[in-house]
Formats: structure tokens, C-alpha cells, sequence
């Protein structure tokens, strides 16, 4: 069965159960509403960082940065007051899944992107990583989807630069197969990153029930392989879960639903971070 078929029985099945509300976005916590108060952060900079694949595999399938977990993320920041750019492993037009613009899928945030000539532009322009000035921003995010299977968790570059961040105490964020991009970064002591770090990110349950196994990394497989110490939680479809983990700086999330409780926790921590330096 095709992940288009795979969402749609979901869907279909959750219609049927009365789960569904009256849009297809909010499919028994699938891409949930989530809202915290945190007060606006004008002078601060965020940068989200996606996926340069745009296959899956050599001619595969179109894939790419899932959709909300770019536009959930850049929405939260941007309503809050910071100035956001997007960078990508290659530069250039960052890749999105067109499954996650389906219309039994796609979120509010998404939409929205879909009207928004300059976060579009942004996006068909994106930074290369490697030219990116990690100290520039007060705030780092990973995004995931598929592609990020593929070059996040393999980039010696990105590991640098989250290394950098990590070493400033910036707060970084990572969702669904986001938090592969933690693979290759190291604490000042010369350890892994996520060798024994608390996070979560997409699990192999999730993988499984859409059929998306041939992709070289799984993240929950890779990150207990790495030392991480992974938590998460399950429902009927794991695409309908989520959880969000606080790590010291670290901030990941399960899923494509945990995108804006990821940004808002993030941000949190940057207030708390101020606050602390101005005493």
C-alpha cells in the first residue's frame, strides 16, 4: 500500500470512529492547536534548517521537508516577533513533500505558506549550511520529513554547526527525523551529542504503519544506536501522537505534531536565558 493510501485509510478509519473534526486537520491530535504564553522576542533571529533531498532514494518517489515542520515552527517564531531564515545542506530550493499539502492533511500553517509570497521565497532560496554563521541566530531548528533521512545525519557541516550552537547554549529544536541532525554534533568534552542525551523524534512504529522503510536512516533505530536516551509515546497510529522532550538546550519532538509546542519550548528557553543574563 502507497503512503497516500496509508494516510488516507487512517483518515478514513478516524472519520468513521467519529475522531475527526469538522476540518481534516485536526484528526485526533493530528496537528493539534497548541498555545503558550510567551512574550514577543523582537530582536531575536531563528534559523530552520531542512532536508536538500528531494527523492526518496535515486529517483524515487518525490519527498523532501514534511510540510508543517517547517511552517509550524517559522509561524511561531515570526508571531512572536523573530526574524526567521531558512537554510538547507545545498542551498537553493529546499524540497517539500507534496503528501503533506494532500488536503486530508495539510495543516493551517501550510496554507498559509501557500499564500505567503516571502516565507515562499525564502524557502526557494535557502541557505547553504555551510555559509551559514551559526552564532547569528538565538534560536537553531531542524526540521524533518523524509528526505532528512538522507543528508541530515550524514552532514560533517551540519554536526559543526550544531556543535557551535550546542557550545553557546543556543537553543536548538528538532522534530520527527529532524533530530538525526544531532548525530555528528559533540559536547565541549568531545562526546557525542545525543550519547545520552533525553530526546525523541519519529518512531519506528510510525515508519512502519506508512511504509516508508527504504530509507537509510530510521531515526529511533539510529539515535538508541547513537547512546541517545529515546522516549516517545504511541497511540492507535503514532501519526496521531506526540511528545516533546526538554534536554538541558535540546528540544526535539516525536512527529509532524509536535512542531509548534517544539517552537514555543524553544523560545521559552530563550526568555529564561535572558532573564538569567540580565540579573
Amino acid at each position: 500500500m502507497t503512503l497516500t493510501l496509508r494516510l488516507f485509510a487512517a483518515v478514513f478509519v478516524l472519520l468513521l470512529s467519529g475522531c475527526a473534526t469538522h476540518t481534516p486537520l485536526n484528526l485526533m491530535g493530528y496537528h493539534p492547536h497548541y498555545e503558550a504564553n510567551v512574550a514577543p522576542l523582537p530582536q531575536a533571529k531563528a534559523l530552520i534548517i531542512t532536508t536538500s533531498q528531494a527523492t526518496l532514494g535515486e529517483g524515487g518517489k518525490a519527498t523532501g521537508v514534511f510540510g508543517s515542520e517547517m511552517t509550524a515552527p517559522y509561524y511561531r517564531f515570526t508571531e512572536h516577533g523573530l526574524s526567521v531564515d531558512i537554510a538547507s545542506i545545498d542551498a537553493g530550493e529546499v524540497p517539500i513533500d507534496p503528501i503533506s499539502f494532500k488536503w486530508y492533511i495539510i495543516s493551517e500553517d501550510d496554507q498559509r505558506y501557500l499564500h505567503d509570497a516571502e516565507f515562499q521565497q525564502k524557502a526557494k532560496h535557502s541557505i547553504a549550511i555551510a555559509d551559514v554563521n551559526i552564532s547569528d541566530y538565538d534560536i537553531v531548528f531542524l526540521a524533518g520529513g523524509w528526505g532528512a533521512a538522507y543528508d541530515l545525519g550524514y552532514s560533517e557541516v551540519l554536526g559543526e554547526k550544531i556543535t557551535q550552537a550546542y557550545a553557546a547554549a543556543t537553543p536548538i529544536g528538532a522534530v520527527c527525523h529532524g533530530p538525526l541532525g544531532l548525530q555528528k554534533a559533540r559536547r565541549p568534552d568531545g562526546k557525542l551529542l545525543v550519547e545520552g542525551l533525553s530526546l525523541t523524534a519519529v518512531t519506528d512504529k510510525q515508519i512502519e504503519e506508512l511504509g516508508i522503510t527504504e530509507t537509510p536512516q530510521h531515526p529511533e533505530s539510529a539515535l538508541r544506536a547513537a547512546g541517545a536516551a529515546f522516549e516517545s509515546n504511541t497511540r492507535f497510529y503514532d501519526l496521531l501522537a506526540n511528545h516533546v522532550v526538554v534536554d538541558g538546550t535540546v528540544v526535539t519532538g516525536q512527529n509532524q505534531n509536535a512542531g509548534s509546542e517544539a517552537a514555543f519550548t524553544l523560545m521559552e528557553l530563550l526568555h529564561k536565558q535572558r532573564q538569567m543574563d540580565s540579573k
